[in-house]
C-alpha cells in the first residue's frame, strides 16, 4: 500500500528523567505515524500517552483514507473523554494529558493532525518547513507579536502547552493536508528533541541522510532535558 514510503523510529528517556513517557506509532503498512508525549509535570503522561497510542495502533488494513480519518478521529476522543474521567477520579485538579502528532500518508497525500507541542516537519528539496504549529503559551506570544522566536525555547513557561489529549474542555484537532512530492521526508518528533537541538541543525543532518539515531545521538550529547522521540518517514 505505501511501498515507497520508508520509516525508522526511536526514543529514548534522555539524560536527566527517569522514565520515558513518549510513545509512538510505526506503520508503514497501513501509512501511519504518531508520538505522543505524556504531558510534563502533571503526572500519569505515561499513562496518557500509552492510552491514545494503544487506541490507534491496532488499526486494521484496508481501509480508505476517509475511513482511517474518521476511525482516528473516533478513537482520539474516545481516549481524551477516557482520560477526563480517570483525572475526574484521581481527584481535584488532576490532568493525565498528552500531546499528539499523527501523520498519515495514502495514494500520494498526506495528512497530519495535532494537539499539542510535539511536532511534524517535511524537508522538501532543501527547505525545511514546520507543518504544526504549537499549541503552547510562548506560541500564543510569538503569534501576538509579544516574543520573538528565537526566544521562545528558552522562555521559563516553554513547557506550558494549552491543547492536549485528556485536558479540560472539548478535544480540537489542528490539521493540515497536501500531496506528497518525490524525495520528501517527513520528521515526527517530541519536544524532547527539538529543545535539545537547534531546527537548522535537525535540518542540515537530515539533508546530509542522518536517520533518527544520529538525531538522539546528538541530543543526548546536547544533554537533552526531556524524553526524545523522533520517526523519519521518507518518500
Amino acid at each position: 500500500m505505501n511501498a515507497l514510503l520508508a520509516s525508522l523510529a526511536v526514543t529514548h528517556p534522555g539524560t536527566v528523567r527517569p522514565r520515558n513517557e513518549d510513545a509512538f506509532i510505526d506503520r508503514p503498512d497501513i501509512g501511519l505515524w504518531a508520538v505522543a508525549d505524556g504531558a510534563g509535570g502533571h503526572g500519569a503522561g505515561d499513562v496518557a500517552s500509552a492510552a491514545v497510542i494503544a487506541a490507534l495502533q491496532d488499526l486494521p488494513p484496508g481501509l480508505s483514507a476517509a475511513e482511517m480519518l474518521a476511525q482516528l478521529r473516533l478513537r482520539i476522543t474516545a481516549v481524551h473523554a477516557d482520560l477526563q474521567r480517570q483525572a475526574r477520579q484521581a481527584g481535584p485538579g488532576r490532568i493525565i494529558a498528552t500531546t499528539l502528532v499523527v501523520l498519515l500518508a495514502r495514494g500520494g497525500h498526506y495528512a497530519a493532525l495535532w494537539a499539542g507541542d510535539s511536532r511534524i516537519y517535511l524537508l522538501r528539496q532543501g527547505a525545511f518547513i514546520r507543518l504544526t504549529r504549537d499549541h503552547s503559551l510562548v506560541q500564543d506570544l510569538v503569534d501576538q507579536g509579544l516574543l520573538a522566536e528565537a526566544e521562545a525555547e528558552g522562555h521559563p513557561q516553554a513547557n506550558i502547552i494549552t491543547r492536549a489529549i485528556g485536558a479540560e474542555g472539548e478535544l480540537e484537532l489542528d490539521k493540515v493536508s497536501a500531496r506528497i512530492a518525490p524525495g520528501d521526508l517527513f520528521l515526527l518528533c517530541s519536544d524532547g528533541l527539538f529543545k535539545a537541538i537547534p531546527e537548522a541543525e535537525i535540518a542540515a543532518m537530515l539533508a546530509a541522510g542522518q536517520e533518527p539515531e544520529d538525531l538522539l545521538r546528538v541530543a543526548l550529547a546536547n544533554g537533552a532535558r526531556d524524553n526524545v522521540t523522533a520517526i523519519t518517514v521518507r518518500a
